[in-house]
């Protein structure tokens, strides 16, 4: 599977259930968008998400799925509604 159709699936898969997002996937997600994750340190949960020239993201690391809220900030905030409607339709 070539690495668009991979990052199409993702988002389908998110844009479709943004209640059950895994931490996994939102991590695969933002990786396939460039972004490079820095690990917490001194116990901290949250992953913070670079990218050049873009906001930082931060995850909180959560099992078994992320909260609502962060799923659809990083919808708004990479715009998966308009990628996915020109990029895999």
């Amino acid at each position: 599977m070539s690495g668009t159709k991979r990052k199409c699936k993702l988002v389908k898969a998110i844009l479709t259930n943004c209640k059950h997002v895994s931490f996994e996937d939102m991590d695969k997600l933002l990786r396939a968008f460039g972004y490079e994750p820095k690990q917490p340190r001194g116990g901290s949960s949250h992953f913070v998400y670079r990218k050049k020239g873009a906001m930082p993201i931060t995850i909180p690391f959560k099992r078994p799925f992320l909260k609502e809220v962060y799923v659809k900030q990083v919808i708004k905030l990479l715009k998966l509604e308009e990628f996915y409607e020109e990029e895999c339709e």
